[in-house]
């Protein structure tokens, strides 16, 4: 790790802590050149496996992108937005997965966004669930409900 004083190539670790979620790690730092301290934060990179095969880093973006184009004309914010995109990425790190399939992704988004707003749920439901008739809106609506729905 370069120090971001004196650019020196070395320094030592002092300190390592594991955040309380333990999704990260944080150490301090000592430069033996400058003697200045700093502190670094570890991550677990997680990647996303898309349906396809390509494997790309996740983009807590790309999930607000997503949902947002569901919430048009609906009155979700984008602090909202925000807050989704984090519990998403927090309930994908819980999964403890380093690639992580679009498929547990779009499973991850439905939940907070049922609890967000029911009608962009049911729009998002209806492309990732891939709805193709008036009967799979009928269900998808009776499920937010909560009423069975008779096969």
């Amino acid at each position: 790790m370069h120090c971001p004083y004196c650019k020196n190539p070395d320094s030592r670790v002092n300190d390592s802590r594991v955040a309380d979620d333990g999704s990260s790690i944080r150490r301090r730092r000592m430069c033996p050149q400058c003697e200045r301290r700093f502190t670094t934060v570890e991550q677990i990179q997680l990647t996303v496996v898309k349906r396809n095969g390509v494997v790309e880093p996740f983009q807590r973006d790309k999930v607000i992108q997503g949902v947002r184009k569901a919430c048009k004309g609906r009155p979700v914010s984008e602090d909202d937005l925000a807050k989704l995109g984090q519990q998403v990425e927090g309930s994908l790190r819980s999964l403890a997965l380093a690639e992580v399939p679009t498929q547990d992704i779009g499973l991850a988004i439905l939940e907070p966004l049922r609890e967000l707003d029911e009608v962009v749920y049911l729009r998002f439901a209806s492309v990732y669930e891939n709805y193709g008739s008036l009967e799979d809106f009928e269900s998808g609506i009776a499920e937010l409900r909560g009423q069975l729905v008779a096969s």
